[in-house]
């Protein structure tokens, strides 16, 4: 195997036999890593000929996430060696070790993978390139602090792209999936995957079915980012939704989950990442708009081009605004006082429908949710993200039902409290999915339409 494909699938296996069977399954796009550190007691020489060669192997130290001790580094080296005569496709040795003299006489026939794992903070990525190791291919890995930080690493993949070096350069942490996802966008040769049916090696790495949907080996250079931000974002189903939809219309873009939760960092990340589509979500919808001088709360920002000015708009009051019209009229329960609570907030009373909001900074009691007599309870809390969310507002929930005849959940879990709530009572009932997928829609339309033209 002359060049490294684009996924290196470590195997992560609980038992070799698992490990195996997941690496006779894979494509020609896959390359298994085989971990030594991972199964210890294993000959290596016979876990590579098992392979039939074609793994790229790798004994990690306990400083860079594997399992080998610290403190026996001439063992970790020898365990290492010992998988030369099996004829491995690829070693992995550190960037900064020089080559023993049996890895040595095993070349050109073994070719050679230099890494190095930085502490976090450190950005050496230039430095390294301008005196490269012996070896056919490079894998810088750092940690991303801040989702920005992934924006330093660009520059530095373009060049060695340039210069025709086989590089992956990734930040860990879920800040960084970023730099992952968009590894061949920005100039990587390769990057790293977690087998389907095992454990990520490190955090923020992404399953391989994730990064063949996302064909992300297939991005060209210039892509465009596009994501959800936010905090939490890694459950979203935002990236199934967009990312077919921009294969579908042969766009250069990239759809993947920005995990942020403060306007400031994810101003700078805008610029770093060079995002051109954003999905806001909570805590983000009214201060990042603010933060870009934008009324709101918004859900959607999208620009041409990196520089271009920002056009926003809120497809969550779009889908709302649908979901309401077959609906009985008549007075509302609001549950919930942020971004989402505000946007429902703004199409009831545009609607004219009468609107009573209850939250935690402004209660209300059961007596007066029974005599204002509400039709509908509209569920715009954040309960119901987490597994074994209670149900909001309880007694305010008992009061309404006398005269309830409907409910909408937001959060877009089948199975809320709340969801159990509305359809124990039969009342009519908007799912959170059908308010995501009517405000994904409208959300996937302006980023087909305007990103990147």
């Amino acid at each position: 195997m002359t060049t490294l494909p684009f996924h290196l699938v470590t195997l992560t296996h609980a038992t070799w036999d698992q490990a195996l069977a997941c690496a006779r399954r894979l494509g020609g796009d896959a390359l298994p890593e085989l971990r030594l550190d991972l199964f210890p007691e294993a000959d290596p020489r016979a876990l590579v000929q098992a392979l039939g060669g074609r793994c790229l192997v790798t004994c990690r130290r306990q400083s860079e996430g594997g399992r080998w001790p610290e403190d026996d580094e001439a063992g970790r080296l020898a365990h290492l060696l010992r998988a030369l005569p099996g004829c491995p496709a690829w070693l992995d040795l550190e960037w900064d070790l020089p080559l023993p003299p049996e890895l040595q006489a095993a070349r050109p026939g073994v070719r050679l993978l230099r890494s190095v794992h930085v502490a976090p903070g450190v950005f050496d990525l230039d430095q390294r390139l301008a005196a490269l190791p012996e070896g056919e291919a490079f894998k810088w890995v750092g940690w991303a602090g801040r989702l920005g930080d992934c924006g330093r690493l660009r520059p530095a993949l373009a060049r060695a792209r340039e210069r025709g070096i086989a590089l992956s350069a990734f930040l860990m942490g879920p800040k960084g999936l970023a730099s992952r996802a968009m590894q061949a966008a920005w100039g990587g040769a390769f990057t790293y995957a977690a087998p389907d049916d095992g454990p990520a090696a490190a955090p923020g790495q992404l399953p391989l079915a994730t990064l063949r949907a996302w064909r992300s080996a297939e991005l060209a250079p210039g892509a465009g980012l596009c994501g959800v931000i936010g905090d939490p974002v890694l459950h979203s189903r935002g990236p199934a939704f967009h990312n077919p939809r921009f294969q579908a219309a042969g766009r250069n873009l990239l759809y993947a989950p920005l995990p942020c939760g403060e306007a400031g960092e994810a101003l700078e990340a805008l610029e770093a990442l060079g995002i051109l589509g954003l999905s806001i979500t909570a805590p983000l919808k009214l201060a990042l708009p603010q933060a870009l001088g934008l009324e709101g709360p918004l859900n959607t920002l999208w620009r041409r081009a990196p520089g271009d000015p920002w056009q926003g708009a809120n497809t969550d009051a779009e889908a709302l605004e649908r979901a309401l019209s077959p609906l009985a009229p008549g007075p509302v329960l609001l549950l919930g006082g942020g971004g989402v609570g505000r946007t429902s907030r703004a199409v009831l009373e545009a609607a004219g429908r009468p609107v009573l909001q209850v939250s935690r900074q402004a209660p209300a009691s059961p007596a007066a949710v029974a005599a204002f007599g509400p039709v509908g309870v509209v569920q715009a809390t954040s309960l119901g993200m987490a597994a074994g969310d209670p149900i909001p507002f309880p007694d305010l929930l008992a009061a309404a039902l006398p005269s309830a005849r409907w409910a909408v959940e937001w959060i877009y879990k089948e199975d809320t409290a709340f969801v159990r709530w509305a359809r124990n009572a039969g009342l009519d009932l908007v799912p959170g999915a059908s308010l995501f997928d009517a405000q994904a829609e409208a959300q996937s339309r302006r980023f087909i339409s305007d990103c990147g033209r």
